[in-house]
């Protein structure tokens, strides 16, 4: 990059972006949030056991829930709370559906099956 390009920023700038992007995946848990309904919360923490949220924002959640990173759906959840832990609210997996990025089929396919046809002229 040079001075000249018209999308240059100063060193500090950039910096300065950066830990503006470190301190928002801290206190939002990056891309991560929970949905219910129409309302969403951000995750602060998330494994295969569970997920917190911020207490000051925790609702008392219980029930299918869907989490998503970003836009992209990552697993529909039935959770139950479990308690305060610091300044999150700890919620506990009962049951997690990993999200399909395919329709479920019918029957099997075979391992051997081509992967399409070519019709005739």
């Amino acid at each position: 990059m040079s001075e000249t390009d018209p999308f240059f920023l100063p060193a500090d700038v950039r910096e300065g972006l950066a830990r503006a992007r470190a301190r928002d995946r801290r206190t939002t848990g990056g891309r991560l949030r929970v949905q219910v309904g129409d309302d969403w919360y951000p995750i602060t923490a998330y494994d295969d056991s569970g997920f917190e949220v911020p207490l000051d924002v925790a609702p008392k959640l219980r029930g299918l829930v869907e989490i998503y990173d970003g836009p992209r759906l990552l697993r529909s959840v039935l959770i139950v709370a479990g308690g305060p832990s610091g300044d999150a609210m700890r919620y506990g997996f009962k049951r997690a559906t990993a999200a399909r990025t395919s329709a479920a089929l019918d029957y099997e396919r075979a391992g051997d099956a081509p992967a399409g046809y070519i019709a005739a002229p």
